[in-house]
C-alpha cells in the first residue's frame, strides 16, 4: 500500500479561500488546504490549533470568533462556525467516521462517511469538549467542558457529559 502526506500543514495567509480583517494566527496554527478555510473579520486562532481543511467541503469561521489553543477541527464532511462564538482550549471537531462493515473488514479500511458540524452565531464550547459529525449546536447555546456531543444542541441550552444531555436552558434576561 502507498502513503502520502496531507502536508505540514504550513499555509501563507493568501492561500486561504476566505481571509477578513484583523484575524490573529497565534504561534503553531496549522492550516491543511487553506483553499477551503474561510476566515471572517476579527477571528483569533490560538497556540497550536488544527484547521483540517478538506479536498472537499468548507471550514468556515465567522466574524468575531473566538477558537482556543490546541484545538484541533477535520472538515472532511464541512465545518461552519457561525459569528461570535467562544471555543476554548483542546476542542476538537470532527466531521467523518468510519462506517460498520462487518467484522471481515478492519474498521480502519471501512468506508469513511461524513456529516457537516455546524455552530450556530453566539455559542460558547467549553474546554476539551468533543463535537461529533453531524451535530448542529444551536444559537446561543453553551457546551460544557469535556462534553462529548453526539446529537444536536438546542438554541439557548446548557449540556453538559458524557454524552451530553441539556441541563438547563438559558434565561432569556
Amino acid at each position: 500500500m502507498r502513503h502520502r502526506s496531507h502536508g505540514d500543514g504550513q499555509f501563507q495567509p493568501s492561500q486561504l479561500g476566505q481571509l477578513g480583517r484583523d484575524v490573529v494566527f497565534e504561534a503553531g496554527v496549522l492550516i491543511f488546504h487553506p483553499e477551503n478555510v474561510h476566515l471572517g473579520d476579527n477571528v483569533y486562532l490560538g497556540h497550536y490549533s488544527i484547521l483540517k481543511g478538506y479536498h472537499r467541503n468548507l471550514l468556515a469561521i465567522g466574524t468575531e470568533t473566538w477558537i482556543g489553543q490546541q484545538c484541533f477541527f477535520h472538515s472532511a464532511g464541512g465545518i461552519s462556525i457561525g459569528r461570535r462564538v467562544g471555543i476554548g482550549p483542546a476542542v476538537r471537531i470532527l466531521t467523518s467516521t468510519h462506517q460498520e462493515a462487518g467484522r471481515g473488514v478492519p474498521i480502519l479500511f471501512a468506508p469513511i462517511q461524513t456529516a457537516k458540524v455546524t455552530i450556530e452565531d453566539d455559542a460558547d464550547v467549553g474546554v476539551g469538549a468533543l463535537i461529533l459529525p453531524g451535530v448542529t449546536v444551536g444559537q446561543g447555546a453553551q457546551v460544557g467542558a469535556g462534553a462529548v456531543v453526539t446529537r444536536d444542541v438546542p438554541a439557548y441550552s446548557v449540556v453538559a457529559g458524557v454524552p451530553a444531555r441539556v441541563i438547563r436552558m438559558r434565561p432569556a434576561q
